[in-house]
């Protein structure tokens, strides 16, 4: 799984890298802003896949004697470094098209730009779209940031080519910085929108409710083999579930016949949610209520209410 992950890592650094060129010298070439602009967010996007690609390799690492539960916020962090970096390039992009917006400049050639914007709209949408389909297929937070980060640019890059297609029609060239401030506006939603999704996880913050719900229905599958569970915890790193809980079990039932029961229900969330750690603390029962439930009544039962 951790292998498929790279290699679409690696397949994303490739076509950033031939997109950001593309842009940049046509973007020098006919002096527009907007396809500079587009040229820095591909720049960006090339970052980001840079940090995914060692992000995603990284966090495919067992623990070790350092990192004993494993290597899965590497993605994460790798997220939140990509969110800072993009808003502040979105930054810089608002700067310099209101410094043209002052000054003023004038857009050559703009059917060169319409070729570029074009054609790195169709290559982003492909990658992104293979990028977002291992990116849940592997459930991996870096891939998926990855390709938000190209259909962004796919959007970005419709938006600059709608604008040089206006300036062909029309000749006003304020549309050129104009589009680049509605690029840049872009950028800082989609930095915001990631940093959201990469940050809060570093937090250890419990797994999505129907992902609970689900855990708790496979624990209740084997209802009638304990009596009760509690102390339920989830949290998640990277692509990996960390899951505990206690156990409540008859108190005569041995270890033996505990331990597998709590290995089949580490298997059957494992099976539901792959990459899953499970942890399950065995609890006897201390009598009282749990008597009415027992699969296993011992002689301090009666039988009565």
């Amino acid at each position: 799984m951790n292998n498929k992950k790279v290699k679409m890592a690696q397949l994303s650094v490739l076509s950033n890298t031939l997109l950001v060129l593309f842009k940049l010298v046509v973007g020098i070439a006919i002096n527009s802003v907007s396809v500079i602009s587009e040229a820095i967010h591909s720049g960006l996007d090339l970052l980001a896949a840079l940090l995914a690609l060692f992000a995603v390799r990284q966090s495919g690492k067992p623990p070790d004697e350092q990192h004993q539960y494993g290597h899965g916020k590497i993605e994460n962090i790798s997220g939140v470094i990509e969110a800072i970096l993009i808003f502040i390039a979105a930054i810089w992009i608002i700067r310099e098209a209101v410094h043209k917006l002052l000054v003023g400049a004038r857009v050559e050639t703009p059917v060169w730009g319409l070729i570029v914007m074009a054609f790195s709209g169709v290559v982003n949408y492909v990658i992104s779209t293979m990028l977002m389909k291992t990116a849940k297929a592997t459930d991996s937070v870096a891939l998926e940031a990855d390709a938000w980060h190209l259909r962004t640019d796919v959007y970005t890059s419709l938006g600059v080519a709608a604008g040089l297609i206006l300036l062909l029609l029309t000749g006003y060239q304020i549309l050129d910085p104009l589009i680049a401030i509605a690029v840049a506006l872009l950028i800082i939603k989609a930095s915001f929108d990631l940093t959201v999704k990469a940050f809060f996880p570093l937090l250890d913050t419990s797994l999505p409710s129907d992902e609970e719900e689900i855990i708790k229905q496979i624990i209740d599958d084997y209802g009638s083999q304990y009596i009760s569970f509690h102390k339920l915890r989830t949290r998640k790193a990277g692509s990996e579930r960390h899951i505990d809980l206690h156990l409540v079990v008859p108190e005569t039932r041995t270890i033996a016949v505990s331990h597998e029961l709590c290995d089949d229900i580490e298997k059957a969330v494992k099976d539901r949610f792959p990459g899953s750690h499970v942890l399950i603390h065995v609890e006897p029962c201390r009598n009282g209520d749990d008597c009415l439930t027992c699969p296993e009544p011992c002689d301090s039962y009666s039988g009565k209410g």
